[in-house]
């Protein structure tokens, strides 16, 4: 790996006992706004050929299938990578590894807009699914690192509206671009470039590695927090000699929490996917809504969902970190919204269900990613995100998008309900399932 990657060695001059609290304070702050702004820089780069395939099918002479293709070598090549990626995060300095997938995502979306070719694009987007792929366990490992039970799930959740935010923030961009340079799509892919850069020199300047890298003790040692996996051990240590390998099978493959938590991630995301996709197609030929008003109702279940994730997430922690009980209680609201959705035909009704449902289930995906997160050791919190985003990607986003699509081909929408429903459904079986093993785990350490 190189240097630059490497995590910084711990400071050899602590910090006075009677500063800690503060300093360690003012660094959370900085920490907190390095991977907020970071991961939406890492949105910015990631949507602009979604926002802007219309335009360039017109100007590129692309055909519906060519885009098609582009795009899903995206999502095929980051479910891959963020399985390879995280674990490669655990061995690094986050902070540098957050910012260096942001300058080569940069780079490489440079490279888009530089050229008119099918099979560069191709190329270059399945690349590009690579260093994005180093975003999120990097932001999600810094978290372990510099926040105890107590605020983890608030500040998870704040870090994860990022989400939301940075596909706001692309449009933005795109729309700014489009007027200062005419419409061009290539200044479009460089404008975009230009502000991840400038993202890039912030995380470096506003973050940091490790809590013990700039004198301060380690989050266990100052919350007194303790991490037990899945067999009973207590593991505090943030850094490990193990190799990545002799990680992911020791802490990731034999984990049974890790595994219950992983495919109930993949069964929100297919709920996630198959609602959010199919939006416009469901709810102009199923329940009669004008096209113009469908179109608007994505950007309402993604928007709306903001607030009362971060008041979920807090919820979790005011319940001293029984984040698996308020997921199940999510996934019992959004049945109820399912059921409505499907059955309705009130206009206003559906509407209100979307705002309330991309909470419901937001919420639970974003603290079941917590939740992984937890039943690991901090040298192993990547190799978790990483194993997790591999299952949501790979079959949570295809099931919901192509599998749903040619069932409803065959079938109609009665064919996507039983889909969503039996998804949702899982997922409350197996959030049952982590409430006893993990109440099995500390019964085991506490004999």
């Amino acid at each position: 790996m190189f240097s630059f990657l490497k995590p910084a060695p711990d400071a050899t001059t602590k910090v006075p006992q009677d500063k800690i609290a503060s300093s360690y304070r003012i660094h959370q702050i900085g920490v907190l706004a390095s991977i907020m702004i970071g991961y939406i820089g890492y949105y910015v780069i990631r949507l602009i050929f979604t926002t802007e395939q219309n335009d360039i099918m017109k100007s590129y002479h692309f055909s519906t299938a060519q885009v098609g293709i582009i795009m899903s070598c995206f999502g095929i090549g980051y479910g891959i990578s963020k399985l390879f990626m995280g674990a490669l995060s655990d061995k690094s300095n986050p902070n540098h590894y957050l910012s260096a997938g942001l300058i080569a995502s940069a780079i490489l979306n440079i490279g888009l807009g530089s050229t008119r070719n099918f099979y560069v694009m191709v190329f270059l987007m399945l690349v590009m699914s690579i260093a994005q792929g180093m975003g999120a366990a990097a932001c999600q490992r810094t978290v372990q690192l510099w926040w105890g039970k107590k605020w983890r799930g608030t500040v998870y959740s704040i870090w994860s509206s990022a989400h939301n935010a940075g596909a706001f923030v692309c449009v933005a961009v795109v729309q700014l671009a489009v007027y200062l340079f005419s419409g061009s799509i290539s200044a479009v892919f460089y404008s975009a470039s230009a502000v991840a850069f400038l993202i890039a020199i912030f995380i470096l300047f506003a973050g940091s590695d490790r809590p013990t890298s700039v004198g301060l003790p380690s989050i266990s040692e100052y919350t007194g927090d303790e991490v037990i996996v899945g067999d009973g051990e207590v593991v505090d240590d943030e850094v490990t000699d193990l190799t990545l390998s002799q990680i992911f099978v020791q802490y990731i493959l034999k984990n049974k929490i890790v595994w219950a938590v992983t495919l109930t991630s993949m069964s929100l995301y297919l709920v996630r996917y198959g609602v959010m996709s199919w939006i416009p197609s469901y709810l102009v030929h199923s329940k009669g809504f004008d096209p113009s008003l469908a179109k608007w109702l994505v950007g309402v279940f993604e928007l709306a969902s903001v607030p009362g994730v971060i008041i979920i997430g807090a919820v979790s922690d005011i319940l001293k970190d029984r984040r698996e009980v308020v997921c199940i209680g999510c996934v019992l609201g959004l049945l109820v919204c399912l059921t409505t959705y499907f059955f309705s035909t009130s206009h206003v009704l559906i509407i209100t269900v979307l705002f309330i449902m991309g909470t419901l289930i937001y919420a639970p995906l974003t603290l079941v990613g917590l939740i992984v997160n937890e039943a690991v050791p901090k040298f192993a919190v990547g190799s978790s995100t990483g194993f997790m985003g591999f299952f949501q990607y790979l079959f949570g986003e295809v099931l919901a998008t192509a599998l749903i699509g040619i069932l409803v081909a065959h079938y109609g929408w009665v064919a996507s309900n039983i889909v969503l429903y039996s998804a949702a459904g899982l997922a409350l079986i197996l959030l049952v399932y982590i409430v006893i093993e993990k109440r099995l785990v500390v019964m085991k350490v506490k004999n």
